[in-house]
């Protein structure tokens, strides 16, 4: 059963563990925290505390599955409907907030709301602070498609007109959890995507702490692509284009395997030549829920993940040596 650390947030992550559930116990979510809207943004304001929608919701997916583990998600799950202040607010935001407040440990209050879940696996955030995404947006500029505008807020850069060029996290060295880079160092597999590419997947790869961890850390790491474009985002890009944008932001990066569904590849040939380029092989499988929608089916993710994890090993890696300074 091997060790698996699955990074992104909101749907894309719930996706992603829903499937690795299947798999094995030896899971950790890590979750970005850089939301700002809805009840998440809210109480992000008002308490200051990190975001914690994404962070339920990637509770929610590694429910246990019985009528408790069920039940106890769709309380997390649940929002309120009211001319209030609590209209909108979800049970799990608030309880995950108080928490928090009670025990003044962020990674303790998420594993409290774990055992009550009866998770198959673990959840923590991936910074501990709370974190804001800056992007700079072709075309919002009448007249002028090559000018830059600078968006900030996940929110915002989700939503955009423009065609995203590059994104960076303010603060840009945020403090990670010792967990996060433990469970990173000790993983068989890292798994990133899917999910919003610049909002949810890239921002794991600008955390320097984290970003060094997974250049560092022995385990293989499998990209899992997106089955469709996001307005905005990802308008225009082609499968492949999302992997050079990736190597972009994270140069030192191996990617040892890149899971993709043929429908959402235009030229698998092109997409296959970049992924070598960054050390991975290709494996192209039908995994999308083919109800019309954008949605990753569990079981058919589950069976793709299998086959990655149980393939050809490849050649051994080495953990890279700490850069100088570093203990």
């Amino acid at each position: 059963m091997p060790a698996v650390v699955a990074l992104g947030g909101g749907h894309g992550l719930s996706a992603s563990l829903s499937a690795l559930r299947h798999l094995t116990d030896r899971l950790t979510a890590v979750v970005t925290v850089a939301d700002d809207g809805g009840s998440s943004g809210r109480l992000r304001r008002e308490l200051g505390v990190l975001p914690p929608g994404d962070l339920r919701m990637a509770l929610s997916a590694l429910c246990d599955d019985s009528e408790w583990g069920r039940t106890w998600r769709d309380v997390l799950q649940h929002r309120f409907d009211s001319a209030g202040g609590l209209h909108q607010h979800a049970t799990g935001n608030l309880l995950i907030a108080t928490l928090w407040e009670l025990l003044g440990d962020q990674v303790a209050g998420l594993d409290w709301v774990g055992r009550l879940l009866g998770a198959r696996g673990r959840v923590l955030p991936m910074a501990a602070v709370p974190l804001d995404i800056e992007a700079d947006v072709l075309g919002l500029v009448p007249g002028d498609e090559t000018a830059l505008t600078p968006v900030r807020g996940q929110v915002a850069v989700a939503s955009t007109t423009g065609r995203v060029a590059g994104v960076r996290l303010v603060p840009p060295d945020p403090p990670v959890p010792a967990e996060v880079l433990e469970a990173v160092r000790t993983a068989d597999w890292v798994v990133l995507g899917p999910g919003s590419w610049f909002t949810s997947v890239l921002p794991h790869l600008m955390v320097p702490a984290l970003a060094h961890a997974l250049t560092a850390t022995s385990a293989r790491v499998c990209v899992t692509l997106n089955l469709a474009v996001q307005p905005g985002e990802t308008d225009g890009f082609s499968a492949e284009a999302h992997l050079e944008v990736l190597a972009a932001h994270a140069p030192g990066l191996r990617v040892d395997a890149v899971v993709a569904d043929p429908v959402a590849v235009a030229d698998a040939g092109a997409l296959a030549s970049v992924a070598h380029g960054l050390g991975a092989e290709l494996l192209l499988r039908p995994v999308s829920a083919g109800d019309g929608t954008a949605r990753h089916d569990a079981l058919l993710l589950a069976a793709a993940y299998r086959d990655v994890f149980t393939g050809p090993p490849g050649p051994a890696r080495a953990p890279a040596a700490p850069p100088r300074g570093r203990p």
